[in-house]
């Protein structure tokens, strides 16, 4: 049977031919692979160089390569963190006509680490809640999407830091199922044997030497369980809000921002009913909402300030006809305009007028940023009391009258001591 290479991208196979398929993989020479740290798996797995790009090559058979390869090209597709799918090789043979298992070839995620590879390193407790909090996202988004994985570990994730943002991704999809949607027990279960096993590997480390002390291994697989729930509650229970109602959606965002977790990305879609209101969760990094937001407006920012900015900018942005999610189009079947175009738009729009119309004179020493800020925190305020969406004019008018005249100014001296 003649060697076959199933691949994604025509501009691969001929580099991928290069390598030792008639060799059994864990055989292969060391000039053939690359060294990369791996997590424990029951079949032989090996990273590899093919052309400029690292892969990861597992044997396994022909039809659970072909559904694994399958399984990862629908999580493309669904835009849920996954490795990528490269290849599938069949049809190999040992040089003296003896079959050789197949294999699947996905592309190394470059910068990417297994979270078991993490936990053998000396890591501060920060560092171990957004590793605990990207993985909830994780499970969370796969749930979302119908997809219960059956084998979740610390062997079979990655962790990458990104920008600022800390992500979780899929490894191994060969347990997995799609189906168009998880029954409450199905997603239980599949919760229950990521604590159980999540837990046997902390254990497995710990008896090793290799877990540092702080962490208990099955009070972190428990916190993995009641991190999900709380993110899947939040995500998922009921949210269709009267159009006049905006500041309903500010509230969920403040939950999830108590939880923990950012607004990566949230889509508003128009009903006769009201507004129906999908987010996507993130783990940022200390720092991240200024960057951001100095990258979309070039405002430079504290970071507190930049966070409340970014909430309103992108609950504005999903407002707007023109945007759609990175990679996705409008409801009219066209590109989204780029974020930075729509966020200089909102600065025009919505973030200047609204400072302008406060007197410069009565500002008390804040800054444009700042002042903002406290315009949405008066307009949350408000609205809450009023229960429908104030809008910014009359924030702006009622933080003038009732607000302002009770700020300290800062550039008043101080009173005399006695």
């Amino acid at each position: 049977m003649p060697l076959h290479i199933t691949a994604t991208d025509a501009d691969h196979p001929s580099a991928l031919l290069d390598l030792p398929w008639d060799v059994p993989l864990e055989e292969w020479p060391e000039e053939s692979l690359v060294a990369l740290p791996r997590g424990i798996s029951r079949h032989v797995v090996r990273f590899a160089r093919a052309g400029d790009e690292v892969v990861a090559i597992k044997e396994v058979s022909q039809w659970a390569a072909e559904r694994e390869y399958g399984l990862l090209r629908d999580l493309d597709r669904l835009a849920i963190p996954a490795v990528d799918p490269m290849a599938v090789v069949t049809g190999r043979e040992a040089a003296d006509g003896t079959p050789l298992e197949p294999a699947l070839i996905t592309r190394h995620l470059g910068g990417s680490l297994p979270y078991r590879a993490m936990f053998e390193t000396t890591m501060r407790t920060g560092t171990v809640n957004r590793l605990l909090d990207a993985l909830a996202v994780l499970l969370v988004r796969l749930h979302l999407v119908g997809f219960a994985w059956g084998d979740c570990s610390l062997s079979n994730t990655l962790f990458r830091r990104d920008a600022g943002a800390y992500a979780a991704y899929l490894v191994d999809a060969e347990t997995g199922q799609l189906q168009p949607e998880l029954s409450r027990g199905q997603r239980e279960y599949d919760i229950e044997l990521a604590r159980v096993n999540i837990a046997g590997e902390l254990m497995d480390l710990e008896a090793g030497g290799s877990l540092h002390p702080s962490v208990d291994p099955v009070t972190f697989g428990e916190a993995i369980a009641a991190r999900y729930g709380d993110l899947w509650h939040e995500l998922t229970r009921e949210s269709v809000y009267p159009a006049s109602k905006r500041h309903y959606i500010d509230r969920r965002i403040r939950r999830l921002n108590d939880l923990g977790f950012d607004v990566a990305e949230m889509q508003i879609e128009r009903s006769p009913e009201g507004d129906t209101v999908t987010f996507v969760p993130k783990v940022v990094d200390a720092g991240h909402h200024q960057r951001q937001l100095l990258r979309l407006t070039g405002m430079d920012t504290e970071e507190n300030q930049a966070r409340s900015l970014l909430n309103d900018l992108e609950s504005w942005m999903a407002t707007q006809d023109d945007y759609a999610p990175t990679g996705r189009l409008t409801a009219d079947g066209f590109p989204g305009a780029r974020p930075e175009v729509l966020a200089h738009r909102w600065v025009r729009q919505v973030f200047r007028p609204a400072v302008r119309a406060v007197p410069l004179e009565k500002r008390r020493g804040m800054d444009p940023a700042q002042l903002y800020h406290e315009l949405l925190e008066h307009r949350w305020y408000l609205s809450e009391r009023a229960q429908h969406d104030v809008g910014l004019d009359a924030t702006v008018v009622s933080y003038v009258a009732d607000v302002l005249p009770h700020v300290p100014d800062p550039t008043s001296p101080l009173p005399a001591e006695d």
